[in-house]
This record gives C-alpha cells, sequence and structure tokens, in this order.
C-alpha cells in the first residue's frame, strides 16, 4: 500500500535542500531568472463547457515549457480562490488554471453540481487542445487537480472520470455523497437551499439556485460519493488535507472517512494530513502553500 504522512514543516525543509541559486524555494523566493521570450504571465481566457461561455485565467510559468498544468477548483460559492497558492504553484514551476463554473461569477449557464463536474472535464479538455498547448504553452499528459471545499469533491470526481489525470489534491474536500445524518436531512438541505438563494454569485435559470442544487445533489447522491471513489483512482497520487478547527466540513465527518476508504484501495498513492486551520486554512496559508507545493513537486512534475 502506498501510504504517506506528511507534515509541513519536514516538506519545506526536503525542498530547502534542494534549493540552489538556479532554482531558489518558490514558497519564499522569486525565480532566480526570467526568460525573456517566455516570461511568467496572466493570461485572462475564456472556454465553452456545454454551450456555455466560462471566464478564467491562466498563471503561465516561466520558460517555453511545456509546463505540468494545474487546474485550481474553488469551492462553493468561491468567496476563497486560494490564488496565494496559484502563485505559489506556478513559481515551482507549473501553469495554473483558475476558472469559474456555470452560472458562477459571470460564467454563463446554470449551476450545479453536475455541471461543475462537466465543467472541469470541459477544462481539461481545453488545456489538451491545440490552442492549450500553443498559446498556453500545457503539457497535455501533465495535467492535475487540485481543488477546495466543493472544488476538492470536483477535483476528485475529475480524476476518477478521467483516466489520465494521474495527480488529484483535495483541500478540506467535501463529498457530496455523504449520508451522515447531520449533512444528509431535511432540515440541513432546506438550509442549504436557502443560504444558496441568498448569493448573488451563484444563479440557476437567472434566479436563485438553491432548490435545483439540492434536487440535483439529491438524485445524484450514490454517484457524488467521493469515498466510493476508490477504484476510479486507483493508479493516482492523491492529497487529502484537513483543517483540525474545520467547522464547515469536520474532519470527522469527511477527512477521515476518505482517509480510511483510499488508504484500502492498495493502488492509490494516498498522502494525507491534518492542519491546524479553519476550513479556509486562515491562519494557515503558508503550511498549506508548503504542503501542496512539496506534493505536487514529488508527485506531479515528471
Amino acid at each position: 500500500m502506498w501510504q504517506n504522512w506528511l507534515v509541513a514543516g519536514v516538506a519545506i525543509a526536503a525542498w530547502g535542500m534542494g534549493a540552489t541559486a538556479e532554482t531558489p524555494n518558490p514558497l519564499t523566493s522569486d525565480p532566480a531568472t526570467i526568460d525573456a521570450a517566455h516570461p511568467p504571465a496572466l493570461a485572462e481566457l475564456s472556454f465553452i463547457s456545454s454551450g456555455a461561455k466560462l471566464n478564467g485565467h491562466m498563471y503561465l510559468a516561466n520558460g517555453a515549457g511545456p509546463h505540468p498544468t494545474v487546474v485550481l477548483l474553488h469551492g462553493f460559492p468561491g468567496n476563497e480562490k486560494n490564488l496565494d497558492l496559484a502563485q505559489s504553484i506556478r513559481r515551482a514551476g507549473f501553469n495554473v488554471l483558475f476558472f469559474h463554473y456555470r452560472g458562477s461569477w459571470g460564467s454563463e449557464g446554470d449551476f450545479t453540481f453536475s455541471n461543475v463536474i462537466a465543467d472541469v472535464a470541459s477544462a481539461i479538455a481545453e488545456l489538451r487542445s491545440e490552442k492549450g498547448q500553443t498559446a498556453y504553452r500545457v503539457d497535455p499528459e501533465r495535467i492535475s487537480l487540485v481543488g477546495h471545499s466543493m472544488g476538492g469533491f470536483a477535483a476528485l470526481m475529475g480524476a476518477a472520470n478521467d483516466p489520465a489525470v494521474s495527480c488529484v489534491a483535495g483541500i478540506a474536500p467535501a463529498n457530496l455523497g455523504n449520508v451522515d445524518p447531520s449533512f444528509n436531512n431535511e432540515e440541513a438541505l432546506k438550509g442549504f437551499a436557502a443560504y444558496s438563494d441568498t448569493l448573488g454569485s451563484i444563479r440557476n435559470n437567472g434566479g436563485g439556485a438553491g432548490n435545483a442544487i439540492v434536487a440535483d445533489m439529491e438524485a445524484n447522491r450514490a454517484a457524488f460519493n467521493t469515498a466510493k471513489l476508490g477504484n476510479k483512482l486507483s493508479g493516482k497520487a492523491v492529497l487529502l488535507i484537513a483543517g483540525e478547527k474545520d467547522t464547515v466540513l469536520p474532519p470527522a465527518m469527511f477527512h477521515e472517512p476518505l482517509v480510511k476508504a483510499y488508504a484500502a484501495e492498495q493502488g492509490i498513492k494516498l498522502t494525507h494530513t491534518v492542519l491546524d486551520g479553519d476550513h479556509s486554512f486562515s491562519w494557515t496559508r503558508f503550511a498549506l502553500m508548503e504542503t501542496v507545493v512539496n506534493w505536487l513537486d514529488s508527485n506531479c512534475r515528471q
């Protein structure tokens, strides 16, 4: 069984031992030299998913590439976008694609969790396209998914659905098929629907998204259970991170069952850790960046 325990303090020391003047630590330093013909850059972009135009941007890594590329997936509704993490990943030599799902933050279409999963597949297809390879210097064979909260759910589902994605990280990942009574009950679902309807950043049919989101989740409860994805993630590197003080998706209800399920699948190269943070890792951002960047460097670069 492939399994590792990752401690952020150890991880940063490991990178530091390999850092040189030519390859400085991306967690603490900017690139030592810049490729004048292919410098780091920020490229606005859009792509189509099931007829809807999705808004995004690409953090282009230094050099001609082709570069390994990370799709960074935000949660629900996407207030925490983890773009500090995107910058660190880029300094480590990876491109980073960040985008907004259908029906969120100005992207066209209707928001549902099923659409989110399909949008991840569309994003990967865009990166593998001729445009992705030429305009954005993407290596189509080295695409990784990293997601936070609902984005962690989307990352795990996306990797399970795409055999060519070999690396996936869930940062406090949601499990929308979780059958725990405190998560899956009528009162909780009504509250989530009502909360969704208050969000101006999420829409369905031009208005409130709550009932449509809940109906989609209930109809796909079994398919959305990420704890059941072990066989589809076999052969992949998987990183799971929890915040010890996360009250939104408590580790005992979400992280621990997922770790147990994936550890039982011998083909998964599993790394998991619990950081001293809340759901957004508000006071442990550097520990989060250290954990993710070092895992990407060790597992997803080649």
